[in-house]
């Protein structure tokens, strides 16, 4: 690994003039970065360290119920939070769901929200849409993991659980660069994960993300979190879902694993759902319906299955008003 400096900032004025310099990388907790580095697809010559920044751990519940969470935050502390995980379960239930608990006592909410695609031809060198190259490896190869929505032309998923939650908890992400701060809508977020370049997020050079806000409405209510996972620990979800029926009825229905980004299902569906009143085959047809856009490769066509698994035993719950996590 090529030698780098360590910078450790005070203040975010310092970080972001820090950060403007070439040659320069962000550091949350690392996990993602240290692999970025030794498999040499990120070769930073200084390194700054966002963790001390004020108010960046902070969990900061607001006056009309919602909370603001610093990026900073540790996955570990968020899921032990006991105020969070009764008023955004989802959220707190899916830092739980992360890795191991080595990885998510280090990771950062901020960083495992930009963490790059775990492709394993972008992670082993292939030239490819996120690596410079003209072409999608994964396409035509090996895509056991690979996504079933989206037209690519990149077709690796995002691997964040926490960005799966707060896309139904309709979460704000915060971004803080020269020009001042600006905020984007987390169905935003991952808008342009699909395309080519090195950057999968909305974040443009020389910002970093400072906080996530949940909004008031999306506390409490019905909220369900579930994540498949091929060796049934420490490991990336092969689908999930996080479901929300809100106090005021309405639904979320949101898949992860299945795409470059969180993905959500259609609006009519959703309704459906809020609507109340549904048969077992009633929830069987939506979530068969919720998936009639997949288009699977040749090696992953299972994860429709799965998908529609975790989609009815989501809708099951909501109906039902169980909450909880699987």
């Amino acid at each position: 690994m090529p030698p780098f400096h360590y910078r450790r900032p005070a203040s975010l004025d310092e970080a972001l003039v820090l950060l403007k310099q070439p040659g320069t990388q962000a550091l949350g907790g690392g996990t993602d970065l240290l692999s970025l580095q030794r498999d040499a697809l990120a070769t930073p010559e200084v390194v700054v360290d966002l963790r001390r920044l004020p108010r960046s751990t902070e969990v900061e519940w607001l006056d009309d119920g919602g909370v603001r969470i610093g990026a900073s935050a540790r996955l570990a502390h968020l899921a032990r939070n006991e105020a969070l995980r009764g008023a955004f379960p989802l959220l707190a239930e899916s830092c739980a769901a992360v890795g191991s608990e080595a990885l998510r006592t280090m990771g950062t909410l901020g960083g495992n929200l930009c963490q790059r695609p775990r492709c394993w031809y972008f992670r082993n060198g292939f030239a490819c849409h996120k690596s410079g190259g003209s072409s999608c490896h994964a396409a035509g190869g090996e895509n056991q993991y690979h996504a079933i929505f989206g037209n690519g032309p990149c077709v690796a998923v995002h691997p964040s659980d926490p960005a799966v939650a707060l896309t139904a908890l309709e979460a704000v992400v915060h971004v803080t660069g020269r020009g001042g701060e600006r905020d984007i809508a987390i169905a935003d977020f991952y808008a342009g994960a699909h395309l080519p370049g090195g950057h999968e997020t909305a974040i443009a050079p020389g910002e970093i993300v400072t906080a996530v806000t949940l909004p008031a409405v999306s506390r409490g209510g019905v909220q369900h979190f579930e994540k498949v996972l091929q060796r049934g620990a420490f490991d990336f979800a092969l689908v999930s879902v996080a479901a929300i029926k809100r106090g005021d009825g309405e639904v979320r229905l949101v898949l992860g694993g299945v795409a470059s980004r969180p993905w959500r299902v259609t609006d009519s569906i959703e309704e459906d759902v809020a609507s109340g009143g549904l048969s077992e085959d009633d929830i069987e047809t939506l979530a068969q319906r919720a998936l009639y856009d997949a288009a699977p490769l040749a090696h992953n066509g299972y994860k429709v299955d799965i998908a529609a698994g975790v989609l009815e035993r989501a809708m099951r719950a909501l109906l039902h008003g169980g909450a909880g996590v699987a």
